[in-house]
């Protein structure tokens, strides 16, 4: 049985449960190792803000790095069908044939780093025409009278119904801005993406 995406729990672990989200995302309840799970929240939410309080400046572009690489030994190690690339910079963007494109129509997810006020991660799931099917981790209630002005675009839209793939569409344009408004990737310097495939079902 497929499991629920989840919600992060407090302002910073967007990073971890987003990684979460993707395992839960492709696999069944009943593959997924508890190991998994633990070494993932232990991994990520490294960095420290201003005042020197760790967590509190999320998950660092090294930690996923790693994750990458730990996810694809454990694969290796246990015989479990997943498989991880990290990719930064130009790579980083929706369009035929890049990585991104590539995972997606693979059956593939996909991590992204882009912006929310601040940086966040979400995953991707699916493209449909010129939109992206997204599951974001940071909660939100479309008819919330204090929902942020941001949201009232057709560019972003409120999924209610496929809690185990999606809570927004997003035009790809929209992503692919090199800008810093929400659900966009920002610059090439900033852009990250971590794609992850069930190699069971999904060539790599």
């Amino acid at each position: 049985m497929k499991n629920l995406l989840n919600y992060q729990t407090s302002e910073y672990d967007c990073g971890p449960v987003t990684v979460l989200n993707g395992i839960r995302y492709l696999f069944d309840r009943e593959e997924i190792y508890p190991d998994i799970v633990k070494f993932i929240m232990l991994y990520c939410m490294d960095t420290y803000n201003e005042a020197g309080e760790l967590c509190k400046r999320g998950t660092s572009k090294a930690a996923m790095n790693f994750i990458t690489c730990w996810l694809n030994h454990f694969g290796q190690v246990k015989n479990f069908p997943i498989h991880c690339e990290h990719y930064v910079g130009k790579d980083v963007v929706i369009a035929p044939g890049s990585p991104v494109t590539e995972a997606l129509e693979k059956g593939g997810v996909v991590l992204v780093y882009l912006f929310l006020e601040v940086g966040h991660y979400v995953l991707l799931t699916g493209i449909e025409g010129d939109r992206v099917l997204m599951f974001d981790p940071f909660y939100e209630e479309e008819d919330d009278p204090e929902l942020d002005e941001e949201y009232a675009t057709d560019e972003i839209r409120f999924i209610n119904d496929q809690p185990k793939k999606a809570n927004r569409s997003v035009a790809i344009e929209r992503l692919n801005r090199t800008t810093k408004d929400y659900y966009e990737m920002g610059d090439f310097s900033c852009r990250e993406a971590l794609t992850m495939f069930n190699t069971s079902i999904s060539p790599v």
